[in-house]
């Protein structure tokens, strides 16, 4: 048997990682300036993680959910004081698009509707309903086409409205910040007009921070930079700092009933012990305002990059905190691969021309430089390789 070949992958394997570094198998070191995904959010290996983690492992790693698991409520208590939704409920699962399944059914349990309003660039998972709210035709498989779903421009608070008026819409999801489509924020207003019009409607706001939120932005959640108070919340990649899960949290207009809503492996030991960790360290290191200082001082050097170089370098900076995208030109393209390549920095894509910086939020000024200095000599090659 071999993997199933699905993945592109590059030519390295990752085989020890601490703080901001990864060391491949052949001892080469690399700047991680993409967490994987925004999954690394505490930095890689980071001690208080790494012992808490192993020192679960000597209790108990697993139980089933038909008994007590006092650190489920140890999680859902510190999540909740640290976001500021202290009266929402919290359920566990694996991963961001069983968070968004989660949501998705709830509203339909609440609302009696089926039908779904996302956003077009959205990305929300892999799963059956997931996929349906993820508006990239090529991974919806002709199961998962049958859920009504249909798709508005993000910020067009008129096209919403016409659709939402008809009552047939169970949920309207979208995401703090739209990452996998290249780094594209809702507006403020927006979402100050979406969440009015929503709770006019009795239609269920879902805001998917599964990569946009714990602490990325300078806040726990990016949505809260707009003031709005989502009814439901879905979260997971920084949640465990690499290890799986994943948790939707629920406004208490919801009134569980058992069996609604069940998982096998979410809420396990091991996974309540890394996000008990991980949130532990974002609150003892002040990594929010970490995240909103170093992410401020990325985005101003890269400005005066832009600056340096004019439009036919880069065509647009986005983001907040540290998720930011850079809008690369057809001819200078190649600057993401330089930067892994020859110059030993990970970085993630969107697209084929947007470079995305999702790095831990325990970053330095001083790592940022490295990667600052590296961003300029590549694309300083390149301008030479033109001439």
């Amino acid at each position: 048997m071999k993997a199933f070949d699905v993945y592109k992958l590059w030519p390295i394997e990752p085989v020890k990682a601490e703080g901001t570094a990864v060391w491949d198998k052949d001892g080469t070191k690399y700047l991680d300036m993409y967490g994987g995904h925004a999954v690394i959010s505490v930095g890689h290996a980071h001690p208080l993680y790494n012992k808490m983690v192993k020192d679960q492992l000597d209790k108990i790693s697993f139980y089933s959910n038909s008994v007590l698991n006092s650190l489920q409520t140890e999680l859902a208590e510190r999540l909740g004081r640290v976001s500021g939704y202290e009266s929402y409920s919290l359920f566990l699962s694996n991963s961001g698009a069983e968070a968004n399944e989660n949501a998705l059914k709830l509203a339909s349990f609440h609302t009696g509707k089926s039908k779904i309003l996302a956003f077009k660039g959205a990305f929300h998972g892999r799963t059956s309903g997931a996929v349906a709210v993820t508006d990239i035709p090529k991974i919806v498989s002709p199961f998962n086409s049958f859920h009504q779903v249909v798709f508005a421009p993000m910020n067009d608070i008129a096209e919403v409205r016409n659709y939402l008026h008809t009552g047939d819409f169970a949920a309207v999801i979208i995401e703090g910040i739209q990452g996998v489509a290249g780094i594209y924020e809702p507006d403020f207003n927006f979402l100050k007009e979406l969440k009015e019009l929503t709770s006019q409607l009795g239609v269920v706001l879902i805001l998917d921070e599964v990569q946009s939120g714990y602490g990325r932005t300078g806040k726990f959640f990016a949505h809260q930079h707009s003031g709005v108070e989502p009814d439901i919340i879905t979260t997971a990649k920084g949640m465990g700092n690499g290890f799986p899960i994943g948790g939707t949290l629920i406004s208490p207009m919801f009134k569980p009933v058992q069996g609604m809503l069940g998982t096998t492996f979410g809420g396990n030991h091991l996974a309540c012990a890394a996000a008990i960790a991980v949130l532990r360290i974002i609150e003892e290191e002040s990594l929010l305002v970490n995240a909103q200082k170093t992410g401020d001082y990325l985005m101003s050097k890269l400005s005066e990059i832009k600056s340096k170089y004019g439009d036919e370098v880069i065509s647009d900076i986005r983001g907040r905190g540290l998720i930011i995208g850079i809008d690369m030109t057809d001819k200078f393209i190649p600057v993401r691969d330089d930067l892994l390549f020859m110059e030993k920095i990970f970085t993630g894509g969107a697209k084929s021309n947007i470079i995305r910086l999702l790095p831990p939020l325990n970053i330095t000024n001083d790592e940022c430089d490295v990667f600052l200095e590296s961003f300029v000599r590549c694309i300083e090659t390149i301008k030479k390789d033109l001439k």
